[in-house]
């Protein structure tokens, strides 16, 4: 894997995803073979919130993630770097509110949401254990946490025919749907040099979440991770600790949710 691709400084990542943001979602349609669509269903159901309750949706890209809160009748925020992004979804979705946001320095009060997700976008945080923090700090105490995102097929053979496709076939085909086919080369070794599920879910911990679960999708090529806000809890700041941590990934007390099918 070539390591100085996946060097990229925040705005080189913004700008990355303003280029690719027209035909973001028909791509991905296409490179995860339909998948993505029943990906995106999974955490929906994982969330399970109601009308009136408030939703943080970031990394939403395009509003595609959001909008089944908005018509559902719940209050969703969809919040993402990519100002192109952000544009394109506006203008298909005038009714979503969409802002502009950091995930490692998100512009809402504490304990703003009944729920919190991000689908497909913590890898492209730059330090993503600050953005756990983050998202905990703008949760209200007893609220959810939904997050999807790549990770490691859990039967080696599987495994092994994934990575191939990563490399070779997901940069070829987006060479003929992409205007801009580099930025799946990035896309695909970020996936491969993501943690696995368990190290994911150690983060968490780490964060200060609780109730820690997750569900493979798809042999593991995707995981939905959930967790909770401890209640009455009050954010601390200490997400720079917490950012900064370099222990070993706490033992984990799982309860693995077995996709169906």
């Amino acid at each position: 894997m070539n390591r100085a691709s996946l060097d990229k400084r925040p705005d080189e990542v913004a700008t990355m995803f303003d280029d690719v943001a027209p035909k973001y979602d028909v791509v991905n349609d296409v490179l995860s073979m339909g998948q993505t669509r029943r990906w995106r269903r999974v955490v929906v159901e994982a969330m399970d919130v109601k009308a009136g309750q408030r939703v943080l949706d970031l990394a939403a890209g395009t509003g595609t993630s959001s909008e089944p809160y908005a018509d559902a009748g719940i209050d969703v925020i969809a919040c993402d770097f990519s100002l192109g992004m952000l544009k394109v979804g506006k203008r298909r979705r005038p009714d979503i509110d969409f802002i502009a946001g950091d995930a490692t320095r998100l512009p809402f009060a504490d304990n703003s949401f009944d729920a919190t997700t991000i689908s497909f976008g913590l890898r492209n945080v730059n330090e993503p254990k600050k953005a756990l923090a983050e998202m905990l700090r703008v949760t209200k105490p007893g609220g959810k946490l939904v997050i999807a995102e790549f990770s490691q097929p859990v039967v080696p053979l599987w495994r092994t025919m994934y990575t191939e496709y990563l490399m070779r076939a997901l940069p070829a085909i987006a060479v003929k749907v992409s205007s801009n086919p580099d930025a799946y080369v990035y896309l695909a070794e970020s996936i491969r040099a993501w943690p696995d599920q368990d190290h994911l879910a150690g983060w968490l911990q780490e964060s200060g979440w609780e109730k820690v679960t997750y569900r493979n999708l798809s042999g593991g090529i995707v995981a939905v991770h959930r967790a909770f806000k401890p209640a009455g809890s009050t954010p601390d700041g200490s997400a720079a600790a917490i950012a900064s941590h370099t222990g070993p990934v706490a033992k984990l007390r799982r309860n693995i949710i077995r996709p169906a099918g």
